[in-house]
């Protein structure tokens, strides 16, 4: 972890390897909260963390609105609550079921999909047979 106190929109985007235009969408979408010198915007270690959080939240399949609303919760209180604990065990949870349902959609697709194959692999052996 940086021990920096104020970070550029083009040193996060390095750091965490992604556009300045991901970082500024993310700001519009109230996720990060940068301070104004000028047009420059100055990133504080909280922003840092935020967008961390939320790269991380992204890759993990949490829409904004759910990374959003655990941050509104967490601002409420600065350890956290029983309220943004439970609500993102909620989130986790229907994460996990929908992840579930994907899984159980690809081994469904597999199976169709080796039946397809054997269907062509069988009408090909017989049309090389016949030829």
């Amino acid at each position: 972890m940086s021990d920096k106190k104020t970070f550029s929109i083009s040193e996060l985007a390095k750091e965490f390897d992604v556009t300045t235009r991901s970082i500024r969408f993310y700001e519009d979408e109230g996720l990060l909260h940068p301070t104004r010198n000028g047009q420059t915007r100055i990133f504080s270690s909280k922003d840092r963390v935020r967008l961390k959080l939320t790269l991380r939240g992204k890759r993990m399949g949490f829409s904004l609105a759910e990374i959003r609303e655990l941050f509104s919760l967490w601002d409420e209180t600065a350890t956290g609550s029983e309220k943004q604990l439970l609500m993102a065990l909620e989130v986790v949870e229907r994460r996990r079921a929908q992840l579930e349902q994907q899984k159980h959609d690809i081994a469904m697709m597999e199976i169709e999909l080796d039946n397809h194959e054997a269907r062509c692999r069988e009408a090909l052996a017989e049309l090389r047979q016949a030829g």
